[in-house]
């Protein structure tokens, strides 16, 4: 009886740590030492790049939506366009062939570095609130989003007309939520499903 009750115990101790990692993804280090998160195990990749004073366990509950989704999502800790490469480049040896990039607020601007310097590991961008010269972007896909009621609504139309390749698609969440804020405020849910629309039509 008691190695019964010590064995259940265990076991209940087990699947809450499980639990636990899952919520907050797993610690996925990067060749630079830098730290970053992973959730789900998908054939395809989304790197996440966060906003100003945020890091990757901001993205916790989003995050497992995606992996729900099949995905294998990678949240960073800094905003930063090379940590998001290696990001990239350590899903290419593990296994996952293509990684879209979805990026808030400053870490837009990250994702648009990336978007100009090394465009072919970039397989789609999703940016939330972002603003900044999208020209010299490469030809993949992107998704701008905004708030109705945020001064980046008029970015976002701009970007989207402007940006290159055919295949670009503007979101106005409503309300007047910036960057990641938009995916927990008002809009929140039609915003998420947007992602994960546009990212289901791609992969």
């Amino acid at each position: 009886m008691i190695r019964r009750t010590l064995l259940l115990v265990g076991l209940v101790v087990a699947v809450t740590a499980c639990a636990a990692e899952q919520a907050g993804g797993s610690p996925y280090p990067l060749p630079d030492g830098a730290a970053a998160r992973r959730w789900g195990d998908g054939p395809y990749g989304v790197v996440l790049i966060p906003d100003t004073g945020r890091d990757a366990a901001s993205w916790d509950a989003h995050a497992r939506v995606l992996a729900d989704e099949g995905m294998t999502v990678v949240g960073l800790d800094a905003v930063d366009a090379a940590i998001a490469e290696a990001a990239i480049r350590r899903l290419h040896d593990d296994g996952v062939e293509r990684v879209a990039v979805l990026a808030a607020g400053a870490g837009s601007n990250a994702a648009f570095a990336l978007g100009v310097e090394q465009p072919a590991l970039v397989d789609q961008l999703i940016v939330l609130s972002a603003r900044g010269n999208v020209s010299r972007l490469g030809v993949f896909p992107k998704l701008f989003i905004a708030s109705e009621d945020e001064g980046a609504a008029a970015e976002a139309e701009r970007m989207t007309a402007e940006a290159p390749g055919d295949w670009n698609a503007l979101f106005l969440a409503d309300g007047g939520a910036t960057g990641q804020a938009i995916l927990e405020g008002e809009g929140a849910g039609d915003a998420l499903d947007a992602i994960v629309q546009r990212l289901e039509e791609r992969r």
